[in-house]
């Protein structure tokens, strides 16, 4: 049973979740430094990082947490857990259309409106994969049904032909990403005619999820700290080298969650934890990132905020507009460059955000679903 905890992990799951609200609240879309954008299509951005980011940490927490209890959890309690995952995403979404559009434009609000996939649910799918792959198999197995994975997905997407399109076009909603969504997806999607968090691409999210999982063994094996730290940074750079020749044949792709994307952001995860771990365990530098510890600690929960707060941030009239437009028009108004002061509101949202963290951390009240 293994009882060492690291509080790298908590820290590297806070500065996600803290630069995913950041990302995900500019003061205004069209004033947002080019970094906190998604990438249009083919490429990455630092946004683009988050998501995966993520993923990556629900697979290493499954492994952690399980070696922590000494046992594995029961498939029931996997996929009960799942299930209010999934429901909590499909609430947010929603709780933020209705707030729109029925409180704040009057409009109806049906059951066609509602988003089924989303952030939250595709976390879902993966901790439901990769926690009841973990107690079914070694982490052999698992490295081989990750590897399948992206092969099999590189293949689908590439020689499978769409209906009036043809085979190997990965342009938005002409892929067989999007074919599939369209004729599966009941209710709204993100983009119209296919989702980014869309059926087919969970495939390789579970492959993302696959990858923390891994690097949640060798947090677990008896080899100093130290030496783990050198693997993963190993490991690291040898999924960047694997994603340069991933890349000749498919291209970094976010929203088709490409096999290239996977082992781009998981060799950057690995690396990323790797520093993580050298500075807060081994240097024990920890009290220098109280702030991704407190974010950490109740990370879907303050998410779940995140998402919440913006009617209320946005959308809600304050007088003649919104606080978003008294707060960021009011900055650009006294002089802030615009892009400078969208920042500036990201920041103070995610600020606003970090302080119900504090409160429950300092309460100890742990939300876990």
């Amino acid at each position: 049973m293994m009882k060492e905890r690291y509080i790298s992990v908590d820290v590297f799951r806070g500065f996600t979740i803290a630069l995913m609200i950041i990302v995900n609240s500019p003061g205004n879309w069209g004033n947002t430094f080019a970094p906190l954008l998604h990438a249009d299509w083919h490429g990455i951005t630092l946004t683009d990082f988050v998501y995966p980011f993520f993923i990556f940490i629900v697979g290493l927490s499954i492994v952690l947490s399980n070696k922590n209890k000494g046992t594995s959890s029961s498939t029931k309690t996997i996929l009960f857990r799942s299930i209010k995952i999934f429901i909590l995403g499909v609430f947010l979404g929603v709780f933020t259309g209705f707030m729109y559009q029925v409180v704040g434009s009057g409009e109806s609000f049906s059951l066609s409106d509602i988003r089924i996939p989303g952030v939250l649910q595709r976390i879902a799918l993966v901790y439901l994969f990769c926690a009841i792959l973990y107690n079914y198999t070694n982490w052999v197995k698992q490295f081989i049904v990750m590897l399948s994975f992206l092969v099999i997905y590189y293949i689908l997407m590439t020689l499978v032909s769409v209906p009036g399109i043809g085979p190997g076009i990965l342009e938005p909603g002409k892929n067989l990403a999007a074919y599939i969504d369209s004729l599966l997806i009941p209710g709204s999607m993100w983009e119209g005619t296919w989702d980014p968090e869309g059926i087919l691409s969970t495939l390789p999210a579970i492959a993302s999820g696959i990858g923390g999982m891994l690097a949640g063994y060798i947090l677990t094996t008896k080899k100093t700290i130290e030496n783990k730290v050198i693997i993963m940074y190993f490991v690291g750079v040898i999924c960047l080298l694997n994603s340069f020749m991933w890349e000749w044949i498919m291209p970094i792709n976010k929203n088709l969650w490409t096999s290239t994307y996977v082992m781009y952001t998981t060799g950057w995860a690995f690396l990323m934890l790797a520093s993580s771990v050298l500075l807060c365990d081994i240097l024990k530098l920890d009290s220098w990132f109280k702030v991704g510890i407190i974010f950490g600690s109740n990370s879907i929960a303050i998410y779940a905020l995140s998402q919440m707060l913006t009617y209320f941030a946005y959308g809600m009239p304050v007088f003649d507009t919104s606080f978003n437009g008294r707060i960021y028009g009011g900055m650009v108004d006294f002089g802030v460059y615009p892009k400078i002061a969208s920042l500036l509101w990201a920041i103070l949202y995610a600020f606003v955000c970090y302080n119900v963290a504090v409160y429950l951390y300092r309460k100890k009240i742990f939300f876990r679903l």
